[in-house]
């Protein structure tokens, strides 16, 4: 009998541990060495997490056209590489931070084009007197919620628009994707955020992760 219990007990424990292991508030494991934004977990959901981030500065070159969500990430980070590496007003050299966002906004019409933003999280200890350079806009996001999706391996434009649609599916019917629907943010309401955390040569532990962004009314938000 107290064998059995033990072992009940044991699967129960068991089971616990794999509820929480697949929960999914996970670190990229990036964020252990070097910089990453700080964020604040306010719900966590069936294969999505809100969270909200708040005030930051980030440095992106202009926006531009492509059709390729990995093509038009390769192109913008070029340009930011440039940047950190030194070619900015200051000759100052940045360190390289997680993850590389790329902003992904529709265009209107059948083309098949987005507009791209590609962005690179500057460091805290740039923020404050960030290196200005041509070509290059560097500002302070306000504060904003976001709704979460992470998935592993390399970036690829077919498993982007599978990730895309299984956010879509996952915050159905919640007040975040209402809240998300009125954002409208830049006046893409289609708009989402493909963010990486690793550098293309990083075959393990790789983290992607699919950002729906948005603003909640008076900060009201669910725990």
């Amino acid at each position: 009998m107290a064998w059995t219990l033990a072992k009940l007990n044991l699967s129960l424990l068991l089971s616990l541990f794999l509820a929480s292991a697949s929960s999914f508030a996970n670190v990229p494991p990036t964020c252990h060495r070097i910089e990453c934004p700080s964020y604040d977990v306010i719900h966590v959901g069936d294969g999505y997490e809100i969270r909200h981030y708040n005030s930051t500065v980030w440095a992106s070159p202009y926006p531009f056209q492509d059709i390729s969500v990995v093509e038009a990430t390769k192109t913008g980070f070029l340009r930011l590489f440039d940047y950190i590496q030194g070619k900015n007003d200051y000759k100052q050299k940045i360190e390289m931070t997680a993850p590389v966002v790329t902003e992904v906004a529709p265009k209107d019409g059948l083309s098949g084009e987005s507009i791209f933003v590609v962005s690179f999280y500057v460091p805290e200890k740039n923020q404050g007197n960030p290196p200005p350079a041509e070509g290059v806009v560097v500002g302070t996001s306000k504060p904003v919620y976001a709704a979460v999706r992470q998935f592993s391996g390399f970036v690829r434009d077919s498993n982007v628009d599978e990730e895309v649609a299984a956010l879509k599916a996952s915050i159905a019917g919640t007040e975040w994707s209402s809240a998300i629907k009125k954002s409208h943010r830049g006046g893409h309401g289609s708009g989402y955020c493909v963010a990486q955390y690793n550098a293309p040569f990083e075959f393990d532990d790789r983290v992607n992760e699919i950002w729906f962004l948005f603003d909640m009314e008076n900060g009201r938000h669910s725990n």
